[in-house]
C-alpha cells in the first residue's frame, strides 16, 4: 500500500496535503479505499459549508457499506472534487485524481495533531 510521505493523516483514514496556498486538499487513504472495496459513489457538502475537526463533511458508498468522511481541520469547504462523478476514481486514484475536498483552514495548528505516514503505519498494523 502507498502512503505518500508529504501528506498527515487521521485515525479515520483521512489524508491532508497542505497547498501552496494554504489551504488543504483531502481523500481517503489507500488503505480506507482497499477496505471499503468498489466505491460507487461519493458525496460531499457543498462549497461554502463550514467544519468543525472532526464533522462530517460527505459520505463515500461502496457495494458492501457507507463511511462518513470527517474533517481533519476547522474551516470551509473551497472545492469539491468534480471528478468525483466516476466514485471509482477513488480506488484507483485515492490521493492524485480521487481527492474529495478543499477546505480553507481556520487553524492550521491543527494539522500538527495529525499523523505522520510512519505513525499512520503504525496505526493500521503495516
Amino acid at each position: 500500500m502507498n502512503f505518500p510521505d508529504d501528506l498527515r493523516y487521521t485515525n479515520d483514514h483521512e489524508w491532508v496535503k497542505v497547498l501552496e496556498d494554504g489551504t488543504v486538499r483531502i481523500g481517503i487513504t489507500d488503505f480506507a479505499q482497499s477496505e471499503l472495496g468498489d466505491i460507487v459513489f461519493v458525496e460531499t457538502k457543498p462549497v461554502g459549508t463550514s467544519l468543525k475537526q472532526h464533522e462530517v463533511f460527505g459520505t463515500v458508498e461502496a457495494v458492501k457499506t457507507v463511511a462518513d468522511l470527517f474533517a481533519p481541520v476547522d474551516g470551509k469547504i473551497a472545492e469539491v472534487n468534480e471528478a468525483l462523478d466516476a466514485a471509482e476514481i477513488v480506488n484507483s486514484s485515492p490521493y492524485e485524481k480521487g481527492w474529495m475536498v478543499v477546505i480553507s483552514m481556520d487553524d492550521p495548528e491543527q494539522l500538527n495533531a495529525l499523523m505522520t505516514a510512519g505513525e499512520y503505519k503504525q496505526n493500521i498494523g503495516e
